[in-house]
């Protein structure tokens, strides 16, 4: 009854709109927008028109296809008229998707309220917004799983569960958890499109969103295990400071939280891509068409979360840097802050000529997440050159697919005992330059 209350309602507000229902599904304003899902057809359109309008943020690409041939549509978000941050240096990436169920409308339509946030915010002049794109990209694939979304159904046109498809512990689940994996890992074109796009485009990304319908929850791995994943301590601060500052949802191990379940892509971000990931639940409605409440009401507090998520996405990761720094004849005393909210455990210091060849690494050291590691390390074996450079060589979490990331440490803060054991600055390369030259000068003028 209460199903059959909610359709009439939205057929009401469908006619109720300017024009036909099909006129309004083509053009989609707001009052179609707020309360019906999308269809393959009309978030295709809303994609092109964002694209069109909106050249200088917005690419638009195709990434695959389904299994009937529809385009796997992914957005690029980003502040296009630079590759990288203000002071040089890499964006920080952030992977979204939604529609792995295709009967699970409110994961999707959440994923599209993501992207029409920015989209917009940024036309708006919104300063969060125009601050995000401009030191983020933000890579989101709204529906994977269209032909499924077409027909209403959990499944793709073959019945594969796209979320039992990726390969980390593919099928290798308890038999009480049924479902439909497929016939091997990444079998459905749509699953593989997604791990290419991973592999070769996000590699490195430090955040991923995967959206889904069910019961109103942030899940993080692992689903096949009830242990907590390696980088716990990152996973338990975004835990405590959302249900602190900005929602109660609940927010779980996937195993404890849901059930055990394994080939998701959760899991295979985390656990093949490394990368820090959730899975976001939005509510316990499936199976109808559209909504009385919109969606921009009914999602706000999602959109709370994805907000701060994205916001501090530098932060989720370990981030290194070298506050002092003193080279002795034996030993190397050195202070280490971590500024990010992820541990590392194997970092070194890497001495390097001027062709980048390592000529001496320190032995391995760890720094516990947003916190601060007083060193002492040897060094008996360090032969110093007059062009050698100093650089920190870490993974950005503690899990072991995470990316290495080599970073260069000032010279400012490094300081080398002299004969009389006494520390004094170490001189820069640039330093060193500007003294050949004035040398190399002077003698020009004395001749």
């Amino acid at each position: 009854m209460e199903r059959r209350i909610v359709l009439i309602v939205l057929a009401s507000l469908a006619m109720s709109s300017a024009g036909s229902t099909v006129t309004a599904q083509i053009s989609q304003p707001d009052i179609i927008q707020e309360h019906w899902y999308h269809s393959y057809a009309t978030l295709t359109l809303d994609l092109n028109d964002w694209a069109d309008n909106n050249p200088d943020i917005v690419i638009l690409l195709s990434v695959g296809q389904t299994e009937l041939g529809r385009e796997i549509w992914m957005l690029q978000i980003s502040d296009w008229s630079s590759d990288n941050k203000s002071d040089g240096t890499k964006k920080d990436v952030v992977y979204i998707d939604g529609g792995h169920h295709g009967n699970e409308h409110l994961g999707t339509e959440l994923a599209f309220l993501t992207a029409e946030y920015y989209i917009e915010g940024w036309n708006d002049g919104n300063q969060e917004v125009v601050d995000v794109l401009k030191s983020t990209e933000l890579h989101i694939l709204i529906m994977l799983n269209a032909d499924g979304n077409d027909l209403d159904t959990r499944w793709n046109i073959n019945q594969v569960d796209l979320n039992r498809n990726y390969d980390h512990f593919w099928n290798n689940c308890p038999p009480n958890n049924p479902t439909q994996p497929g016939s091997g890992p990444f079998s459905e074109a749509e699953t593989l499109a997604n791990s290419i796009y991973m592999n070769e485009v996000v590699p490195d990304a430090d955040l991923y969103i995967t959206m889904h319908t069910g019961v109103w929850i942030m899940l993080y791995p692992w689903g096949r295990w009830p242990d907590q994943p390696s980088d716990w301590e990152l996973f338990h601060h975004i835990r405590d400071d959302v249900n602190d500052n900005i929602s109660d949802i609940p927010i779980r191990n996937a195993n404890q939280g849901l059930y055990p379940n394994c080939g998701t892509s959760r899991d295979y971000g985390y656990g093949v891509m490394g990368y820090p990931t959730f899975t976001f639940e939005t509510d316990d409605e499936q199976f109808l068409l559209g909504t009385v409440e919109a969606l921009s009401d009914r999602l706000a507090e999602e959109m709370d979360v994805m907000r701060y998520l994205i916001n501090n996405v530098w932060y989720w990761r370990a981030r290194l840097v070298v506050e002092e720094m003193e080279i002795g004849e034996n030993q190397i005393n050195a202070r280490v802050m971590n500024h990010g909210h992820a541990s590392t455990s194997n970092a070194t210091f890497h001495y390097s000529n001027a062709q980048g060849e390592v000529l001496w690494h320190s032995e391995n050291f760890g720094v516990n997440a947003t916190n601060e590691s007083i060193l002492v390390l040897d060094s008996g074996n360090l032969s110093l050159i007059d062009d050698g450079y100093w650089s920190i060589h870490y993974q950005k979490r503690v899990i072991d697919a995470s990316q290495w990331v080599e970073e260069p440490i000032s010279d400012s803060i490094i300081s080398t005992e002299n004969q009389e054991g006494k520390f004094t600055p170490a001189p820069s390369i640039s330093l060193l330059l500007v003294a050949l030259v004035a040398a190399t000068m002077l003698r020009r003028k004395e001749k």
